[in-house]
């Protein structure tokens, strides 16, 4: 009777301290999408909307994204869905997609990305020109960027901001008009 007690008490105490490290110490970081720019603080694409017009884009190991225009309306929500459809490991063929305000100098940011690889390759130093992001994917995996186009008309770069991708030519414009 002992051992069946002493089972059923060392079986429950792993229990309860595996339960105990489910919780989170921390709220989880939101790397689906980001802030608007202060300068478009009080458009709507400040808030993130809960569902948007889905848009799925792919990227794999040639360094191309499959669309490189998005059409919207001014304030339209959006559901960008980026799958990388590659084989090459993550560490050296990862890919995101990353919405930068009107007039990014896209050169600066991409020189600034390639030394950010712990926030994924968007540098904190243009924090408030990224208008959304997915995080950076490995092969077979998606994420998607629910937000707000902006509200001015204009054209908006995107592009995969892992060192050397937009340079391949890894970008493209959402024209909101």
């Amino acid at each position: 009777m002992k051992t069946t007690s002493r089972i059923f008490f060392g079986t429950a105490a792993i229990a309860a301290l595996a339960l105990a490290g489910c919780g989170r110490s921390q709220p989880a970081a939101d790397t689906a999408s980001t802030a608007a720019p202060a300068a478009e603080a009080n458009s709507p694409a400040a808030a993130k909307p809960a569902t948007g017009r889905a848009i799925a884009i792919t990227a794999n190991d040639t360094m191309k994204f499959n669309i490189t225009e998005i059409h919207a309306k001014p304030g339209e929500a959006l559901a960008v869905t980026l799958t990388n459809e590659g084989t090459v490991p993550k560490f050296s063929m990862g890919h995101n997609w990353v919405l930068l305000a009107e007039g990014t100098d896209l050169n600066a940011f991409a020189s600034e990305a390639a030394t950010a690889a712990a926030t994924e390759y968007v540098p904190v130093s243009f924090k408030d020109r990224v208008l959304a992001s997915t995080k950076l994917l490995g092969p077979k995996e998606s994420a998607t960027a629910l937000f707000y186009a902006p509200t001015k008309p204009g054209r908006y770069p995107f592009l995969c901001a892992f060192p050397g991708h937009m340079q391949v030519g890894m970008k493209g414009e959402l024209i909101v008009e």
